[in-house]
Parts: structure tokens; C-alpha cells; sequence
């Protein structure tokens, strides 16, 4: 079905495109992009015959500028939300910022998001670093005869967190009675 056809099957589609929108929001938070594609796949799936894909950007669009008109959809606390989420759950910055590049995030708010971390914490990423180790059990709350053993297995996980080398090796050299320590503050 072509959407731009007569007003009657305009109106119809928009409001499809609204309802399907609406129906997303209510189970998942969500940023513009994620929902675009959503809705973009909806519509690709809906309509067997040839469609102006052109045309129907054009309607998501409208959609979702006038979803973010009434503030039911905003990137910028859509960014402050995940980053503090991701941040509760041990990912390093550089994750954090990836992972919202992933969604679709323009980079003025993931630098907002990620400045609001670094001004309520001292050290975010070391911080986050102990949370991971102490989720993964590796590192300081391996057995002291082991942790030698599985240096390199600690810090390749730390790494792939996006933890930096010198983060890494930090946490990886605390004695595990100043990590339980630490543990306790977070």
C-alpha cells in the first residue's frame, strides 16, 4: 500500500504508525532511532507490494517529531536514564558511551550524560571496575593462590569491559581485605 495515495489512506497509515509507536513505548523505553527502525520494520512487513520507502520515512518522521513534541519520546533523558543505569550495573565510560552510540544517541548528550557521572563520582571508572569484579568474582575475590594463575583471564574480561590497562591492573593488585573494604563503600 502506498501511503501518499489519497489523504484517506494517509491518515489511516499515520495513525497505524502512531498506535504501533504508543504500543512500543509502553513496554520499552526507547530512543528516536530504536523506534524508527521498529516502526520502519512494521511498516516493511505490513505492505507486500512496492512502497515508496522514501514516503514512508517521511511519515515515521512526522510520527516521531510529533511523539517528541509532546515529550513522550526524548534522547536527552533517554541518555541520562541508560547511562546511569549502565553505570549502577558496572560498565566502564567507554562502554556507556558506545553502547548509547549503538542507540542511536547524538554525542552532545552522551557528553552531558557522562559529564553528570564524573561530577557525582570520584572515579567512575574504578569504581565500576570493583563492581565488575565482584559480579564476576575475579581478580581480588579469587583465592590469593589462584589469582597469579588467572592474571592475564582478569584482565582480557576488564579490557573487554573497556576498562583501561592501568584501571585493570589497579584493581587486579588490591588485597582482598582493602577490596571487601571497598566493596562495603559501593
Amino acid at each position: 500500500m502506498n501511503p501518499i495515495k489519497n489523504k484517506k489512506d494517509l491518515e489511516t497509515t499515520v495513525d497505524e504508525i502512531r498506535s504501533w509507536s504508543f504500543s512500543y513505548l509502553e513496554k520499552y523505553s526507547a530512543s528516536k532511532q530504536q523506534l524508527k527502525t521498529h516502526l520502519l520494520k512494521k511498516m516493511l512487513k505490513k505492505s507486500h507490494k512496492s512502497v515508496n520507502i522514501r514516503a514512508i520515512h517521511n511519515l515515521i518522521d512526522v510520527v516521531i517529531s510529533s511523539l517528541e513534541k509532546k515529550n513522550f519520546i526524548s534522547d536527552k533523558y533517554y541518555s541520562d536514564y541508560k547511562s546511569k543505569v549502565f553505570y549502577k550495573r558496572g560498565y566502564s565510560l567507554n562502554k556507556i558511551r558506545y553502547n548509547l552510540i549503538g542507540k542511536g544517541i547524538d554525542q552532545k548528550y552522551i557528553k552531558d550524560s557522562i559529564s553528570k557521572i564524573k561530577e557525582k563520582e570520584s572515579d567512575p571508572d574504578f569504581f565500576s571496575a570493583v563492581k565488575l569484579c565482584k559480579k564476576r568474582r575475579i581478580g581480588p575475590c579469587r583465592e590469593e593462590s589462584n589469582r597469579s594463575l588467572f592474571f592475564k583471564k582478569d584482565i582480557s574480561i576488564l579490557a573487554r569491559a573497556g576498562f583501561s590497562y592501568d584501571i585493570s591492573k589497579k584493581i587486579l593488585d588490591i588485597p582482598k581485605d582493602e577490596f571487601l573494604k571497598l566493596c562495603k563503600m559501593i
